[in-house]
């Protein structure tokens, strides 16, 4: 799903990813693509940042209600603070105006060719399912499942390829820059405030924090590693 209310620009932009096989639907009102994602179930969805009346930020907060679609943040704007409004509203991605629609697919198509649960193909299936446990946290990895306490935890897409990442080798420290080419992409030259505020997310959701690191711990000045849930 293409949200811009730039129709030359939002053409330009279905035309490349129709090019490259997708299936598109095109709105420029950004109340208009909540009621449409309800409908379509998009895979990705490309969102303008300023929309005229529901802007970017707050289709991406509604969304984020009943899709974990994956979602790249349109904007013209550069400070920084924009961007990242944006991503803690559940945004994976964002890209400067004017940008390159090629660029724009490519990161795409990337994108959804990554394993999910794999982190780096296939594995032999077992009784456990690749479950992996940490206290109270369980992450059903085949399954993209993660519950606290029994209790189901609803996680993003981006969120739970974090979590994927951090649980596949708990005693390791994985830094920023080694999330980043895990769970976005290699060559990212963006912010590694990217990495933060979904660990933020994630922390809220499981109910963990900064401090006492049950599930996520914070190694200064490194990166981060999984905690043993206690």
């Amino acid at each position: 799903m293409v949200v811009e209310d730039e129709p030359d620009l939002a053409g330009l932009v279905a035309s490349y990813l129709e090019r490259d096989g997708f299936e598109t639907t095109v709105t420029g009102d950004g109340a208009a693509a909540i009621d449409l994602a309800r409908g379509v179930d998009p895979d990705v969805m490309v969102l303008d940042l300023g929309l005229p009346g529901l802007d970017g930020v707050e289709v991406c907060r509604r969304l984020r209600e009943f899709s974990d679609a994956y979602v790249v943040m349109l904007t013209a704007r550069t400070e920084e603070v924009d961007t990242l409004i944006g991503l803690s509203v559940g945004a994976d991605d964002y890209m400067t105006k004017p940008f390159s629609p090629r660029e724009l697919s490519a990161r795409i198509q990337a994108r959804i060719r990554r394993p999910r649960a794999g982190l780096g193909g296939p594995r032999p299936p077992s009784p456990t399912r690749g479950l992996r446990v940490f206290g109270d946290l369980a992450v059903d990895v085949a399954a993209r499942e993660v519950t606290v306490g029994g209790r189901p935890i609803h996680l993003t897409r981006t969120e739970f390829d974090v979590l994927a990442v951090l649980s596949a080798d708990p005693g390791v420290v994985v830094t920023r820059s080694g999330l980043i080419g895990a769970v976005w992409r290699t060559g990212w030259d963006g912010a590694d405030h990217l990495v933060d505020v979904h660990i933020g997310h994630l922390r809220r959701k499981l109910g963990d924090d900064a401090v006492r690191g049950r599930y996520v711990r914070t190694v200064r000045g490194v990166g981060y590693r999984m905690g043993d849930g206690r």
